[in-house]
């Protein structure tokens, strides 16, 4: 028999209970399985989610240093001086409502 009481065995498994333990004694490859579970999970470590740098914010910041001027960014200018020759051209896309279908419609 054991030396310890029902009520002393019901208030260790309350405290364990509260207190976010195990509340049964348990074997280590439980345990194993509980210490897994009660660690953040992977997607939410910060050492996780922050390895790629925030291209959104990078890519805002660099639109506006090229908007007044700090930035030159070679690609953006090259697609719009070819959308600036193909207006020359008249190859420009058609207006909203301006296009082969509503043409047709006329």
């Amino acid at each position: 028999m054991s030396n310890v009481s029902s009520y002393a065995l019901q208030m260790a498994r309350l405290s364990a209970q509260i207190f976010g333990e195990v509340v049964r004694p348990t074997d280590s490859k439980s345990m194993k399985v509980v210490k897994l579970f009660s660690e953040q999970p992977l997607a939410k470590q910060k050492e996780v989610y922050s390895w790629y740098p925030p291209h959104n914010t990078y890519y805002a910041l660099m639109k506006k240093l090229r908007y007044f001027g700090l930035y030159r960014d070679e690609h953006q200018d090259f697609k719009e001086e070819m959308r600036r020759l193909k207006k020359l051209r008249g190859k420009e896309k058609p207006k909203k409502g301006e296009g082969k279908r509503a043409v047709k419609k006329k």
